[in-house]
């Protein structure tokens, strides 16, 4: 199936030629180095309390680790970020003047948000160039995807991700045929295409070999300060090795934040999670 043929049956007429994502984002304001305010958050689904009264802030260029036991809220946190879960209250701001409450999905990943879960999800029958290529930002109605070509400059942002995320020699492999690690590269490639200014990453070493967790790591690191990178993780060797700040999750709440040194000695984290 080629490229063209695999948007059209991934969209009905009727439903996608009015859609549009904007190719230019709304402005950030990051005057004072805070790209993420997460504050007084509270979620509750059927009477458990998911979320308690969050407060984060994540800086402008930097790579946070986030961690905690299986339902502390690290999910739920995530679809807040990227308008999946409207909280019953508090407020979360991108950068100074960006409500995120009030903006829907695609309206947060077209200021400048992107997410990529734990699985990966790419387009297996294509070549790895081509989905570089579909996830491009710009305009995404299907008469301009359907016929547009790339110019130098797309083709050169194209040759730098395939640099960054360490698939230059396997630009023209079908994505179906890499393995675990090279299709997590893959879609961060993917999102990167989508120029984020914020990334959220679920558990990228979930699955990988030891090797393809160092090229992982090596690569997250790589990304901070040109991107402010969120990543949840329970392998905390991976988190030890990318890390300068982390924060600790339980019930809904932040226990604590700090270096991994820090973390790894505080007894209360301890107690609810790294002595488990």
């Amino acid at each position: 199936m080629s490229v063209l043929e695999s948007m059209r049956s991934f969209m009905r007429r009727d439903q996608v030629f009015d859609f549009l994502i904007p190719d230019v984002p709304p402005n950030l304001d990051l005057t004072h180095g805070v790209i993420l305010y997460l504050e007084n958050l509270n979620v509750s689904f059927d009477g458990f309390k998911a979320i308690n009264d969050l407060n984060l802030y994540i800086d402008d260029g930097e790579l946070r680790c986030i961690i905690g036991p299986n339902g502390a809220g690290k999910t739920t946190m995530m679809d807040i970020i990227t308008g999946k879960t409207k909280p019953d209250s508090g407020s979360a701001w991108f950068g100074q003047e960006i409500n995120l409450l009030d903006m829907d999905e695609p309206e947060i990943a077209t200021a400048g948000i992107g997410r990529k879960f734990q699985k990966p999800t790419v387009f297996e029958q294509h070549r790895v160039i081509d989905n570089l290529e579909l996830a491009m930002a710009g305009d995404k109605r299907v008469w301009p995807t359907l016929t547009a070509h790339l110019n130098s400059a797309e083709q050169d942002r194209i040759n730098e991700i395939l640099k960054i995320i360490n698939l230059e020699e396997h630009f023209s492999r079908r994505a179906g045929s890499l393995s675990h690690g090279q299709k997590q590269w893959l879609e961060i490639g993917m999102l990167l295409m989508q120029n984020p200014k914020l990334l959220l990453v679920d558990e990228p070493a979930a699955g990988m070999t030891h090797q393809e967790m160092d090229q992982t790591a090596e690569l997250l690191t790589s990304l901070a300060g040109t991107h402010s990178v969120v990543v949840v993780e329970h392998d905390m060797d991976f988190v030890r090795s990318i890390a300068n700040k982390v924060t600790v999750l339980h019930q809904g709440s932040v226990l604590a934040e700090g270096t991994m040194d820090e973390i790894q000695n505080n007894q209360q984290v301890i107690e609810v999670y790294l002595g488990e």
